[in-house]
C-alpha cells in the first residue's frame, strides 16, 4: 500500500505542479518569477541533489554484488552481447519510427519560422573509439568523482570478477558490499518520500519557464516527438515484454510507472536509477545481478528516446529550411544517431551534441537546432520516461532468457 500511496501522490504532485507553473505563467509571470527561484527551485534541487547522492555509491555496490552473484563470468559475457544488441536494435527501430511520422506529417511545413534568429554552437563530442578507449578508469575514484558511469561499470564489474574468482579469501568484503548495498536500498525509501515535493517543484518549474507560447508555436513538433515516443514504448517496448519476456506488457507499464514519473520529473536517466532498480527488483523480479548490470549500462548508452527525438528534430529542420533529403542522407541519418549513441555516452547535454553530429552528417546547419532548443527542456522530460522503460524492458528479456536457459541445462 506504501508503494501505492507514494505513486499517487507523485502523479498528483507532478499534475499539480504542472497546474501551477501554467496558471502563474498564463496570469501572474511576476509572481512566478518571485516564487520560483525560493520555493520551486529548491524542492526541485534538493530532490535531484538527494536521488544524485545516492546514484554512484548504488551503482557500485549493486554492481560488484551482482557481478559477483553471477559466479560464471561467460554468463556476464553472454548478457553483455545481448544488452549491447538488444540497444543497438532498439535504438534504430526508434530513428525509423521518427523519420517515418516526421515525413508523413512535415512539422517543418506547419508555420513560419524566424530561420535567422537560429543560433546554435554545437560542442565538440568524442569519437566512438575515443569513448571505448576511455571506459577503462586511470583512477577509479576521479571516476566516482565525475560519476563517469561507463568507468564505474568497468570497475565494478572487475571487482565483482576477483570476488568471484577469490571466492572465501574474500567473503567478508563480499559481505560488506551486501551491507553496503542494503543501506543504499533504504535510503533510496527514505529519499522516496521526498519524490513528490520534488516532482512538484521541478514539473512548476519547467512548465512555468517554457507555458503556452513555446508549445503552441512547435506543436506540431511537439505532437510528432510524443506520438513516436508512446508508439516505441508500446509496440517496441510492450512487444519485447510480450513476445520476448512472455510478460503482460500492462503489468510492466503498471509497476513501473513510478520511476517514469520520476524519469519525467528529473529529466535524468542515471539520476532515476535508484528508483528503476528498485522498482525492477522488487516489482518486475529481475534478479539482481541482471538489473544491477543491464541498467546502469542502459542509463549510459541507451537513447531510444534522444534517437527518437534527432530523428523528428532532423526532418523538421530540413523542412523548415525547405531542404529535402534523399534516401542515402536518411541511411546515413539512422547510422549516425545509432552510432552517436555510444559515441557520446556519458557526455552532458548529450541529446543535442548528438543531434549536432546528426544535421552536420547529412549537411544540414547545426543552427537549426535554435528552433527546437526552446521546448527541449520539455520533451526531455518525456523521452527520459521512455529510455529508463527500455531499460527495464532490456533486464525483463535478459533475465527471462537467462531462466529458460538455467531450466534447460536443468533438464539435461
Amino acid at each position: 500500500m506504501k508503494k501505492r500511496g507514494l505513486t499517487f501522490k507523485v502523479i498528483t504532485a507532478l499534475l499539480l505542479g504542472a497546474v501551477a507553473g501554467l496558471l502563474l505563467n498564463l496570469y501572474a509571470p511576476d509572481v512566478f518569477n518571485i516564487v520560483n527561484p525560493y520555493l520551486f527551485v529548491p524542492l526541485g534541487q534538493i530532490f535531484l541533489a538527494l536521488i544524485s547522492m545516492l546514484v554512484v555509491p548504488l551503482v557500485f555496490l549493486s554492481l560488484v554484488l551482482g557481478v559477483a552473484g553471477l559466479g560464471d563470468p561467460a554468463k556476464l559475457g553472454r548478457m553483455g552481447i545481448k544488452t549491447i544488441t538488444y540497444f543497438l536494435l532498439t535504438t534504430t527501430i526508434a530513428i525509423l519510427i521518427a523519420l517515418s511520422l516526421a515525413a508523413v506529417v512535415q512539422p517543418g511545413l506547419a508555420g513560419d519560422f524566424d530561420l535567422e534568429a537560429a543560433t546554435f554552437e554545437a560542442e565538440e563530442a568524442p569519437s566512438i573509439a575515443q569513448t571505448l578507449m576511455n571506459i577503462i578508469p586511470k583512477n577509479p575514484l576521479a571516476a566516482m568523482m565525475e560519476g563517469n558511469m561507463l568507468q564505474i561499470i568497468v570497475f565494478a564489474v572487475f571487482i565483482g570478477l576477483a570476488l568471484t574468482t577469490l571466492g572465501e579469501k574474500t567473503k567478508g568484503i563480499l559481505n560488506l558490499v551486501e551491507q553496503g548495498n542494503e543501506i543504499m536500498m533504504y535510503l533510496v525509501g527514505l529519499v522516496m518520500k521526498f519524490a513528490p515535493y520534488g516532482t512538484f517543484g521541478l514539473i512548476a518549474t519547467a512548465v512555468g519557464s517554457q507555458g503556452l507560447s513555446a508549445m503552441q508555436a512547435m506543436g506540431s513538433y511537439m505532437l510528432v516527438i510524443l506520438a513516436a515516443l508512446l508508439i516505441h514504448a508500446v509496440v517496441t517496448y510492450g512487444g519485447t515484454v510480450f513476445f520476448l519476456a512472455k510478460k503482460s506488457p500492462v503489468w510492466f507499464f503498471k509497476e513501473f510507472f513510478p520511476a517514469m514519473t520520476v524519469a519525467f520529473s528529473t529529466s535524468s536517466s542515471t539520476g532515476t536509477l535508484p528508483v528503476s532498480m528498485d522498482i525492477a527488483q522488487n516489482k518486475l523480479n529481475v534478479p539482481k545481478p541482471i538489473s544491477s548490470f543491464v541498467q546502469p549500462l542502459g542509463a549510459t548508452i541507451n537513447m531510444d528516446g534522444t534517437a527518437i527525438m534527432q530523428g523528428v528534430a532532423t526532418l523538421f529542420i530540413a523542412q523548415a529550411y525547405g531542404l529535402e533529403l534523399t534516401t542515402a542522407e536518411l541511411a546515413t541519418v539512422v547510422l549516425t544517431a545509432v552510432l552517436a549513441s555510444i559515441g557520446t555516452a556519458g557526455v552532458p547535454g548529450v541529446g543535442l551534441i548528438m543531434l549536432a553530429m546528426v544535421l552536420s552528417s547529412v549537411n544540414l546547419p547545426v543552427a537549426g537546432i535554435g528552433l527546437v532548443i526552446g521546448i527541449d527542456r520539455l520533451l526531455d522530460m518525456s523521452r527520459t520516461a521512455i529510455n529508463i522503460s527500455g531499460d527495464a524492458a532490456c533486464a525483463l528479456y535478459v533475465a527471462e532468457t537467462e531462466k529458460k536457459r538455467e531450466l534447460k541445462m536443468e533438464k539435461a
